[in-house]
């Protein structure tokens, strides 16, 4: 698929990896479609899009609310037609141990809140993008098409995020069966798993931890979102890549 020729749907474009996509995208005169919850950083990216070859439009959006995003697909398809493309983006961090012993001898528990909401956000958000993508594209025989879901080098299991990374290994095994299950009507499904990157995300990481990520990783340092993007454009270029997982992480497992 050439980059021209996409009609994308970005979630999360409102900073961090989503927004270099959508401006990526845009530079190389694609269309795009911008959500997010935050409505100032979506005005903000389409403000920036202006001189570029292609379009940026935005739109709010909560991945998490199922009727939000049937509303989001809808007025996308008003504003640019029918997209051919969903960068499944949008996600959150709500770190903590799983239980955890202060120096009294009381236990801490991980809230359920806390760990509902990021699977709420970054995996069943996903799930409701990917299927009112997929109806609409189908319905409207939409071909080819694709999804890329951003996933996390942290999906195999990292100490401190039980949720996320339950998140991103779901989100991994969804690749793959989406990829089966959708190849017959033309789609493409892969994934892209980024390490530590320069991301307003990492502001929820303390200093010292995020130092001794950084030390563990053997390029030792972390990545732009530039170079994430890099890796989402193989994946729209390259027609039979499907039902994988690139890791984009500097060399480093958590």
């Amino acid at each position: 698929m050439k980059l021209e020729d996409t009609k994308s749907l970005v979630t999360g474009a409102a900073s961090g990896i989503g927004r270099c996509i959508a401006l990526e995208l845009a530079s190389a005169g694609a269309t795009v479609v911008g959500g997010d919850v935050d409505m100032e950083g979506l005005k903000s990216l389409e403000l920036e899009a202006k001189e570029l070859p292609g379009k940026i439009y935005v739109l709010q959006l909560d991945v998490a609310n199922e009727s939000n995003v049937k509303e989001f697909i809808f007025a996308a398809c008003e504003k640019i037609g029918y997209p051919n493309t969903l960068i499944n983006n949008a996600g959150i961090l709500r770190d903590g141990l799983l239980v955890t012993q202060d120096e009294d001898g009381w236990l801490r528990k991980l809230p359920t809140a806390q760990w509902k909401r990021v699977i709420d956000v970054n995996l069943t958000g996903a799930f409701f993008m990917a299927r009112e993508f997929a109806a609409v594209a189908i319905e409207q025989n939409v071909s080819p098409a694709l999804i890329v879901n951003i996933s996390s080098v942290t999906r195999s299991g990292n100490p401190g995020q039980s949720n996320y990374s339950a998140s991103k290994a779901g989100l991994d095994a969804d690749t793959r069966t989406w990829a089966l299950e959708l190849a017959p009507f033309g789609f493409r499904v892969a994934g892209v798993a980024p390490g530590l990157t320069n991301t307003p995300i990492l502001s929820r990481v303390s200093p010292t931890a995020l130092a001794d990520m950084t030390g563990s990783i053997p390029l030792k340092r972390i990545a732009e979102p530039y170079e994430i993007w890099q890796a989402v454009r193989f994946i729209i270029e390259c027609d039979y890549f499907t039902a994988s997982v690139i890791d984009v992480d500097g060399g480093a497992r958590f």
